[in-house]
């Protein structure tokens, strides 16, 4: 095996263990983003109940079905006095 092949796969490794050490803290700023947004759309409350279903796995799936089987959100958006609505 020459040199030049084990320094690559030397960086490699490298690499891929700093990516899989970052991988938490990226996890961490998805979900508190997806928090924030469903918070900001649905106020404190129904937003973070909507997160907290979404984030169980099953619960989550099953709530995605029915929202879109019925074709609207299980749990509705604050009403914004600025939009008007038809």
């Amino acid at each position: 095996m020459g040199v030049t092949k084990q320094i690559g796969q030397y960086a490699r490794g490298r690499i891929i263990r700093r990516l899989v050490r970052s991988m938490p803290w990226i996890g961490a700023t998805v979900a508190i983003l997806t928090i924030g947004t469903a918070v900001r759309r649905k106020g404190v409350l129904g937003g973070s109940v909507d997160t907290a279903l979404d984030a169980m796995p099953g619960v989550g799936a099953v709530k995605n079905a029915f929202e879109a089987l019925r074709g609207r959100d299980f749990i509705r958006d604050k009403t914004d006095s600025r939009v008007k609505r038809p």
